[in-house]
């Protein structure tokens, strides 16, 4: 068995993992986009392997860095099947398509800039053949693929239908088990299960976020939230700008609005939730009850809709999402993208970030490079669209809103694989927070650990 690495080696995005038996079956583990550097056009339009060569895909999310270069590899020849969890197969629907749109944008856009015909790297038509080849396969059912290869999805805590990925090959006249954790979520959060464990494996390709970190406590943010919106809207009768992702933190945020307005605590202002992929995704989380924790399915004993309230507005149309802009008292306004990088929130930023009243609360992780990153480092000004602001308003940062595991988490999540464990690659990382999660897990009695390198094999 050889282990390579395409994506997700040197970054956080772009996961790729390729595992070839003995018998030349080929396996990519995700399929995702690079996001965030100077160089992710050419990372999105290349690739490691001949995507004719793989024989299945196994998605352990729908994030788009673990999904999002799906379409181009069935459109450079992949022929396979993809397997997914069922929640997973209906967020890669609205996913997909909105990054061909993306996709369809940032070629026009090129092409004007350059004077030269790019394409896109997918259409939709890619998606609609792209999601013809998916299997789902629900939680905690070994499915066999094959004599030689079966694979295992547990819940991963992390979005809905997000799974760690099990797999029980048979070579060489014996069972090998090989794990990949795709991205651990965190215990005790709104909304979705915790990360449940997986079965022990020989071989696990580990995801490395936040592997030297510790986030807020989660059972702060409801307060944390609170006296944001109070100081903001209440106070200072201002606006308060969330960049949020549109699948899982939106959900989170809407979910503890909503318990807000239950308790009587939400201020009575209009809540915005711009974005259609938004809207979208909250939809599918009605449709996949499976994956609740059980606090939220008591919740919905005597509140049937956690994600709508009086007030609340789920905003589509680009002719609704300007005039929001026109509002002259306080509200809050959740759109995407969570990195504030593209999407509707970069005008809303604009729009409000030299007014001292309002506040830009961020509320996860940003990517080298991005909007969101440059403004968690609190700098003096901004430029958008090509116009540079100075920054009156305040910047809030909330990491206790993380959907990934910290550095405890992800050693409660391992500690249970040290009978057996024995060798563990790092993935979705960057190079200094690998390192040293790798110090801490020698540290703690673990061997083999290894930081991968771009395209190299591992043997098995």
């Amino acid at each position: 068995m050889k282990i390579s690495f395409h994506g997700a080696v040197s970054e956080v995005t772009g996961s790729a993992h390729l595992i070839e038996l003995d018998s030349g079956y080929r396996i990519l583990l995700d399929c995702g986009l690079f996001q965030g550097g100077e160089d992710v056009s050419k990372q999105n339009r290349e690739w490691g392997f001949d995507p004719a060569s793989i024989d299945c895909v196994i998605m352990s999310h729908a994030h788009i860095d673990h999904i999002g270069r799906l379409p181009k590899l069935v459109k450079d020849g992949f022929d396979g099947v993809v397997y997914s969890t069922p929640a997973t197969r209906s967020l890669a629907l609205i996913m997909l398509l909105d990054s061909a749109k993306i996709q369809q944008y940032d070629a026009e856009y090129e092409s004007r800039k350059t004077g030269k015909k790019i394409e896109p790297l997918y259409d939709t038509d890619d998606v609609y053949e792209t999601l013809s080849r998916f299997i789902t396969i629900s939680y905690d059912r070994w499915h066999r693929i094959s004599q030689q290869l079966a694979i295992l999805f547990t819940d991963a805590g992390h979005i809905l239908g997000s799974a760690a990925v099990t797999l029980k090959i048979h070579e060489q006249g014996r069972e090998k088990m090989i794990g990949f954790t795709g991205d651990i979520g965190r215990p005790e959060r709104p909304i979705l299960r915790d990360p449940q464990p997986m079965p022990q494996v020989e071989l696990l390709i580990c995801e490395s976020t936040y592997g030297n970190r510790k986030h807020e406590a989660g059972r702060d943010q409801y307060k944390k939230l609170y006296s944001v919106i109070q100081k903001t809207c209440v106070e200072n009768k201002g606006r308060l700008i969330i960049p949020a992702f549109s699948l899982g933190r939106t959900q989170e945020i809407v979910f503890l609005l909503d318990k807000m307005e239950n308790a009587g605590e939400l201020p009575k202002i209009p809540v915005y939730v711009d974005s259609p992929l938004s809207v979208n995704a909250t939809r599918i989380f009605r449709l996949h009850p499976e994956c609740y924790d059980q606090k939220l399915k008591d919740y919905i004993e005597f509140d049937p809709d956690p994600f709508g309230f009086n007030g609340l507005n789920y905003i589509t149309a680009v002719d609704e999402s300007k005039a929001i802009n026109q509002h002259k008292g306080p509200c809050i306004i959740i759109s995407s993208s969570g990195m504030a990088n593209a999407g509707r929130v970069r005008h809303h930023i604009a729009n409000s970030v030299s007014d001292p009243k309002n506040t830009i609360l961020i509320v996860g992780y940003c990517a080298p490079g991005t909007t969101g990153a440059h403004l968690r480092s609190q700098p003096r000004s901004v430029t958008l669209f090509g116009q540079t602001h100075n920054i009156k308003a305040s910047i809030e940062v909330m990491d206790s809103f993380s959907a990934h595991a910290d550095l405890n988490e992800l050693l409660d999540f391992l500690e249970h694989q040290k009978k057996k464990l024995r060798k563990i690659f790092l993935v979705h990382g960057s190079k200094s927070v690998k390192e040293d999660f790798s110090r801490t897990l020698i540290e703690n009695g673990y061997i083999n650990v290894i930081i991968p390198e771009e395209g190299k094999e591992y043997d098995h």
